[in-house]
Parts: C-alpha cells; sequence; structure tokens
C-alpha cells in the first residue's frame, strides 16, 4: 500500500516537472518602440511622438514556441518626451500635463487574455492602470501580438481613443486661447519587445 502511493506520488511530480519544464516564463524589455498621440484642433490635427520610454513585459511560451500568456507588462513615459513639430504646442501640453509634479505617463497590467488568430499572430486582450497627470484610472488595451521565432521577439500594436478630460487634463490652448485642442485623443503604439 505505502509503495503504491509513493509511486503515485512520484508519478504525479514526474508528471508537474514535465509539464512546467514545457513552458517557460520569459522576462523581455522594449527598446525600439514607436509611440504616438494624435488630436485636432480648431485650426489643424496634430501629432506628438515619445522619443524616450521604457517598457517591459513576461511572457509564457510554450516548447513549441506558443506564446501561451502575458503575466506581466510595464511602460513608463517621461511627459516630456513628448515631441510634436512645435515648441510652443510642447509647452503648452507638458503644463497641461503638469509634467513638474506627475513627470510620468505610465501603465501598468493588471490581467491580460491572449488569443491565437493564426501562425505567430495573437490578440491580446489587457485591462492595466494608467496613469497620466497624477490621475490613476483602470482601463482596457485592445492589441495584436507577433512572435518571432527566429529573434524571440514579441511585437505589440494597438490603438486607444480617450478624452484628455477623463484624466483632469484641460485641452491646451495656444496664441491667447485662439487655438483650441480638442478634448479626443488616439494613442496608437508598437513596441518590440526583445530578451
Amino acid at each position: 500500500m505505502k509503495s503504491s502511493l509513493k509511486k503515485n506520488i512520484l508519478l504525479f511530480a514526474l508528471t508537474i516537472i514535465t509539464t512546467l519544464s514545457g513552458v517557460a516564463q520569459t522576462s523581455y524589455h522594449s527598446k525600439a518602440f514607436d509611440i504616438r498621440l494624435n488630436g485636432t484642433s480648431n485650426i489643424h490635427d496634430w501629432e506628438m511622438k515619445a522619443l524616450a520610454g521604457s517598457s517591459e513585459a513576461s511572457l509564457m511560451i510554450n516548447a513549441s514556441g506558443q506564446v501561451t500568456s502575458l503575466t506581466s507588462l510595464s511602460f513608463t513615459l517621461p511627459a516630456v518626451n513628448l515631441k510634436s513639430k512645435h515648441t510652443q504646442m510642447d509647452k503648452n501640453t507638458y503644463k497641461a500635463l503638469n509634467t513638474t509634479k506627475n513627470p510620468n505617463i505610465s501603465f501598468v497590467l493588471t490581467s491580460a487574455t491572449i488569443t491565437p488568430t493564426g501562425g505567430n499572430n495573437y490578440q491580446l486582450s489587457c485591462v492595466g492602470k494608467l496613469s497620466i497627470a497624477g490621475t490613476v484610472k483602470h482601463t482596457d488595451l485592445v492589441a495584436t501580438g507577433k512572435y518571432n521565432p527566429a529573434d524571440k521577439s514579441f511585437t505589440v500594436t494597438g490603438m486607444k481613443k480617450m478624452k484628455m478630460t477623463d484624466y483632469g487634463v484641460a485641452p491646451p490652448k495656444a496664441m491667447m486661447g485662439t487655438i483650441k485642442t480638442g478634448d479626443a485623443i488616439s494613442i496608437s503604439y508598437n513596441l518590440k519587445f526583445t530578451k
């Protein structure tokens, strides 16, 4: 009886070890990214591009090279690294974001669902805490992911629409209020994560 129990426990332990050895959690960071903030004004549309930021992610990848889950994701962007083609617009944006008090825009993942869509492509449904100008809100992000087995990179691409006022940001104005930006903005992102 005791030897049968020991065999069952040993068999169970071997099953767990074999299962876990087929799935590896890997930490990634993103050095290559393209993040753009787009909006409108009463004169023309505008765009700001992020020049620098940092992002990290942890993925579970099985033995056959399929991504099975996204276990963590974080992104931090110093707000002063958002640049447009116009210095005055940049200054007005930093003032609206109150960058002296709230220097960073950040996102921290709280949950994610990853769904294979064919080949090495995936749909990501993420929920996380987005912090802008000192206001933190839970937000959802839907993105596409692509795993490249050759260089073991994972690229995330998506776009999020929101309103500045949702985060307590008054849409910037210029030229003594004659140029007014719209409240609605979109953030498009393309992040390439590597080991």
